[in-house]
């Protein structure tokens, strides 16, 4: 099994992620090229929702959106949770095969993301990999103040920057 970490480094200080490549392959591969591609460099944690997750990965300082590539089907089946320091990817509600490139990473244990068989209205979110470092991070990030920008609701009142992101792979 081949292990591929990713470092995140924040505004608010850094993060390693471990991604689950063995179950996972397109999930993993889709953020993979998306860290490979520098797509995350400058962009912000645009969500906040205390005690549930913070959410990144889909725009750039003064909420300026990015263009993403197509979709990818949903793997949330793979029999990871949500669980506490999961990195899972964001999608559209009522569209289980949406996911592009934004993820989040949950607070708490949130069951209610997990993929239920043979519940088709809770196809789930697909969680990737689990944080490994810095959990307190996210936990200062969590306690960040929220104001609604537009139409976004759970936006940090400072911005909170992803400033670059990279890929560590281990035998």
């Amino acid at each position: 099994m081949k292990r591929i970490h990713t470092h995140i480094y924040t505004s608010y200080g850094s993060i390693t992620v471990e991604l689950e490549s063995d179950a996972l392959e397109l999930t993993v591969q889709n953020f993979v090229r998306y860290v490979e591609d520098g797509f995350y460099d400058n962009s912000l944690i645009h969500r906040v929702i205390d005690s549930f997750l913070i959410q990144g990965g889909g725009f750039e300082p003064e909420f300026i959106q990015k263009t993403t590539r197509s979709p990818i089907r949903n793997e949330s089946a793979n029999g990871l949770k949500n669980k506490r320091g999961t990195i899972a990817m964001a999608r559209l509600a009522e569209e289980p095969d949406s996911a592009t490139s934004q993820f989040f990473i949950n607070i708490k244990d949130n069951n209610v993301l997990d993929y239920q068989p043979g519940d088709p209205a809770n196809p789930g979110y697909c969680a990737f990999g689990w944080v490994i470092e810095g959990m307190q991070v996210i936990d200062h990030i969590e306690d960040v103040g929220t104001t609604t920008f537009g139409d976004h609701k759970d936006v940090p009142i400072k911005e909170i920057v992803i400033n670059k992101m990279e890929l560590i792979r281990k035998a």
